[in-house]
């Protein structure tokens, strides 16, 4: 729990941040499932849904704590986004306000690769699997899977394969751009 804490921090410096919040009441969530003692993890367990409930309320962000996230993990611009409990999130994923990652009705939920950005609005829907190194544009809609080193953008989705000459441009925390400034 606090190793992940200590990377949040990194990303979000400033506690007012609701990405932070949102990602710690995650991090707890998932700590207090894996107790052992029963009456302990009870408690804890209801711990978590009063503050499960009280920070989706307040920053319309649903992060269960049965998604399998990676390494640094970062909500820009935290609002609107909802994460079924079975999707599976790689390392260095940047997701933007108003994303849906979903499932159909059905039984799959999206897997999402390493090194993945999606974009403001976008929907990932069903049992989809976003390949390494995608970027996901604005209000794209993602029903297909997505192969490595591509962008996808329009609704339907389109996958446009990136160039060999491109070059990648990493994201930087917050605290990164408030030490240039």
């Amino acid at each position: 729990m606090f190793s992940g804490t200590r990377e949040d921090l990194k990303i979000y410096p400033n506690f007012s941040n609701p990405g932070l919040w949102v990602l710690t009441v995650y991090r707890y969530g998932r700590w207090a499932r894996n107790i052992r003692i029963w009456g302990i993890r009870w408690i804890c367990d209801r711990i978590y849904w009063i503050l499960h409930s009280l920070v989706s309320t307040l920053t319309t962000v649903h992060l269960p704590r049965e998604v399998k996230i990676g390494k640094c993990f970062h909500m820009i611009h935290p609002m609107s986004i909802m994460i079924h409990p079975r999707t599976v999130i790689g390392d260095h994923v940047g997701i933007m306000h108003e994303v849906t990652l979903g499932t159909k009705g059905t039984r799959g939920a999206p897997v999402i690769g390493n090194h993945v950005f999606i974009g403001a609005g976008a929907k990932i829907i069903g049992a989809v699997r976003i390949g390494d190194n995608v970027d996901i544009g604005a209000n794209a809609v993602v029903l297909k899977d997505v192969p490595p080193d591509s962008l996808v953008v329009g609704n339907p989705g389109r996958v446009i394969e990136k160039g060999p000459g491109e070059r990648e441009v990493p994201l930087k925390t917050e605290g990164e751009i408030q030490d240039e400034a």
